[in-house]
């Protein structure tokens, strides 16, 4: 047994005694995190489950980098931000860089920032006061409030962008397979016959195709019996033959593919426009969702899908109601399996509808934040800053949070009992 004997600088070691190295418990709990996601891969691939993984992990930057956002401009604006999170409960993996700590969390269910001072009920040690948010001038208390809306844009645009630039846009009139969507687990024809994502069908049982009409009809007419498909990939003609099967009895015959117009890339310059036009389209149709989900009509509209599982499951067959997260996942996942068009069109969508989401003017969200900066601002004077008393807003807010609990958790309960149609088929 060893002793702990204290004595002078110069006392020979204890060769019993171990030099205790700070770094090892950090670099124990990174190596099982890092066995972990190893782990998680892993199973994706041996259960065939990439496609929702994939989404997972799109998810999980759209927060960090929502947060990333507040972080960069509230060390711009010299605020003290003493954490980066993702996730929340007991920490799994941290590491702390100056005056913040980065890391992540067991429960991953989101992420923050943690700036001191958010509020004027928020106790502060009177040393970082001046650094808190509430200290600092108004511009960069609304620079910090709107950051992470803002950088909903900027992935939103850069996702577009990419899809111009790598992947193209349907134009012509010609027919390619964009994806897949087999009929059921193991029936999938398209891919068993050899068909590839991105091939252009050219001829069907000797008929020209022109339109994604000529082969829909050739396929639904020849319920099982095969058909010839005469496609282009890589330049080059090749024949494959294919048989139509019907997913139900009576049913007409699907090969399990989605069919639209070959894409056709743009370069970096010519596609700034083009995804700039998109992306215009795209926040004005999120806008005009979210008015008509809050209209009287929606409301009524939402309130009879609860009551009725009739009205349920007709608009699960429209997609005409408010999803959840994990309806807004399901469906991307269903993106992922039809291809990556579809992927990017589903995650921008989610990416500018959660930006849009997050400015409405109500704490705890950033629109929030943003009310009270700017009427904070109003009533202060020349070399006296004003700050509002949130604790008055507190029954306000209380019954904020209640409403949209009963949003998300009914909307989840719908998702799970009458789920959306997959858009994709």
């Amino acid at each position: 047994m060893s002793q702990l004997v204290t004595g002078p600088e110069n006392a020979a070691p204890d060769p019993l005694h171990h030099h205790f190295d700070p770094g090892a418990p950090q670099r124990s709990s990174l190596a099982r995190l890092v066995v972990f996601v190893m782990a998680v891969v892993l199973a994706a691939i041996v259960t065939h489950t990439t496609s929702v993984l994939i989404v997972v992990v799109a998810l999980v930057i759209m927060i960090m980098l929502h947060e990333l956002g507040h972080l960069l401009t509230a060390k711009w604006g010299r605020m003290k931000v003493t954490e980066y999170f993702l996730g929340f409960g007991p920490r799994l993996w941290s590491i702390r860089r100056g005056e913040t700590e980065y890391g992540i969390k067991a429960i991953p269910a989101g992420g923050y920032v943690k700036i001191l001072g958010m509020t004027s009920a928020e106790h502060v040690d009177p040393a970082d006061e001046p650094r808190t948010y509430r200290q600092r001038p108004f511009h960069n208390r609304l620079l910090v409030a709107v950051a992470g809306s803002a950088m909903h844009g900027v992935m939103a645009f850069v996702l577009l962008w990419g899809l111009f630039v790598f992947i193209g846009a349907p134009q012509g009139n010609a027919v390619a397979i964009n994806g897949f969507a087999p009929l059921a687990h193991g029936v999938d024809p398209a891919r068993a016959a050899g068909l590839q994502a991105g091939d252009v069908v050219k001829r069907v049982n000797g008929a020209s195709v022109h339109s994604a009409s000529d082969l829909q009809k050739a396929i639904e007419h020849s319920t099982g019996t095969p058909i010839t498909l005469v496609v282009e990939r890589g330049g080059q003609d090749r024949t494959v033959v294919v048989t139509p099967q019907a997913a139900t009895a009576g049913a007409k015959g699907h090969i399990g593919v989605l069919i639209g117009q070959p894409n056709v890339r743009s370069g970096p310059v010519g596609a700034i426009p083009k995804a700039g036009h998109l992306f215009g389209e795209m926040v004005t149709g999120s806008f005009a969702g979210i008015g008509q989900v809050f209209s009287a009509s929606g409301i009524n509209s939402y309130v009879h899908d609860l009551t009725s599982a009739k009205a349920a499951s007709q608009a699960a067959k429209t997609g005409n109601r408010p999803q959840s997260i994990y309806g807004a996942a399901r469906i991307a996942v269903q993106g992922a399996q039809a291809g990556a068009t579809q992927l990017i069109y589903v995650l921008t969508l989610i990416i500018i509808f959660v930006g849009i989401i997050n400015l409405f003017p109500m704490l705890p969200l950033d629109g929030g934040h943003v009310v009270i900066a700017v009427y904070e601002r109003i009533r202060s004077r020349r070399g006296r800053l004003y700050h509002a008393d949130v604790n008055k807003l507190t029954p306000i807010v209380w019954a904020f949070v209640l409403l949209l609990g009963f949003i998300v958790f009914t909307s989840l309960y719908l998702d799970i009992t009458h789920p959306v149609k997959n858009p994709f088929q």
